[in-house]
């Protein structure tokens, strides 16, 4: 600090105040003065610049201390899921400002669709009722059909000499279409149970339309006739059997058989189709070298298997009788198509059951499905006595 105060005198100019001793310390003093406020204001300018960059490594320390990692509150519902929740609630009594932040149906019957979150958790509970779909081909559309191409025929090439003349041919196509299905149904819930839930009556509503919805579409996907429904697995004619032989006894080398029916690349990728009533009537079979057809699964998240291939257990699939065809055997996700086209539509209504406290939910959904490749699918035919 001593040489900086001699460096501030000698910059300072005085001026012809050489023989007034007390005006030139004066003005050094001020000098000397000024310099030293200048340097403290930076000082306290860095120090403030450092208590800003402190504070937001606290609150950045706190932060990543909270459980949740670095969200401030990842479970957070968002704006719809909490408009949606109200909607259930209040019905066509909500705000204006939530029903702005619900999205339309565009259902014949009105009503919102429900919100992202909920519908993902709807399709994945729809598994357990409809395990059909965790082995199909999903696919989601905005039209009421959708057509696929197909090849019916292929060019007829044929062996030639060197100047023989070439014949022409062409290959021939058509087409699948799926037709898009409704199916809807209700549920009626206490008003207190809406009111009082805390948000558990979202979670209850979709349970249970999931289980409604998921059993009415298992069934259809295994034997729906196609009018009203999706046409099933075991009802399309495309769809070729192979014979057991015998009218209520399941026969190991019929199984066999169905299995080798298929070309390989679907059945290098085939699964089993079937009831737990026939699985239980399987694992006590053999084949040739006493060995039990079915294993079961020696690793966690692994499905047991026949043959090698995995098993599907579908409670829509039919018991061994006469004439029945209780098991399948293919690759679904090439030969069987499910079509998706909207999101659960909600309609709340709480007037017509407002005299006994309850408030009526209805729901829809528009789902299609059909064989698009036979080829990759066959079924076993119990013979008929």
């Amino acid at each position: 600090m001593f040489h900086d105060a001699k460096a501030v005198l000698g910059a300072v100019e005085f001026k012809g105040e050489e023989d007034d001793p007390a005006a030139v310390v004066t003005k050094a003093l001020d000098a000397f003065k000024g310099e030293v406020i200048g340097r403290l204001d930076k000082v306290e300018e860095k120090a403030g610049a450092a208590d800003k960059i402190a504070l937001r490594l606290d609150k950045l320390e706190a932060k990543l201390n909270r459980p949740a990692g670095t969200k401030d509150d990842p479970a957070e519902p968002s704006e719809e899921r909490k408009a949606f929740g109200t909607y259930l609630r209040r019905g066509r009594e909500t705000p204006e400002a939530d029903l702005k932040a619900l999205t339309v149906s565009n259902d014949s019957q009105g009503g919102y669709l429900a919100p992202a979150e909920m519908s993902t958790e709807f399709v994945r509970d729809l598994v357990e009722f409809s395990p059909i779909r965790s082995v199909a081909s999903v696919r989601a559309t905005g039209s009421p059909s959708v057509k696929y191409p197909k090849r019916t025929g292929i060019t007829n090439a044929r062996w030639v000499g060197e100047t023989e003349e070439r014949s022409e041919s062409e290959p021939s196509f058509g087409q699948i279409e799926i037709p898009v299905r409704e199916v809807a149904t209700y549920v009626d819930i206490s008003n207190q149970l809406l009111a009082d839930s805390g948000g558990i009556a979202e979670a209850e509503v979709r349970l249970a339309l999931a289980e409604d919805f998921g059993q009415k579409e298992g069934a259809a996907f295994v034997d729906g006739d196609g009018v009203k429904e999706p046409m099933g697995l075991l009802t399309d004619p495309g769809v070729e059997f192979t014979l057991n032989g015998h009218a209520t006894n399941l026969s190991a080398d019929a199984l066999i058989s169905l299995m080798y029916a298929l070309p390989s690349a679907y059945r290098n990728r085939g699964s089993w189709l079937l009831n737990g009533t026939t699985l239980a009537t399987i694992r006590k079979l053999k084949d040739g070298q006493n060995n039990y057809l079915w294993q079961p699964s020696f690793q966690a998240g692994q499905p047991e298997t026949i043959l090698g291939r995995p098993v599907v257990e579908a409670v829509d699939m039919p018991d061994v009788s006469s004439g029945a065809f209780p098991i399948m055997f293919g690759d679904f996700a090439t030969g069987y198509r499910i079509v998706d086209r909207l999101a659960l539509s909600i309609l709340v209504n709480p007037y017509s059951l407002a005299t006994t406290g309850q408030t009526r939910i209805h729901a829809t959904r528009r789902v299609g499905a059909g064989v698009v490749q036979a080829r990759a699918l066959r079924k076993l035919k119990m013979v008929t006595s």
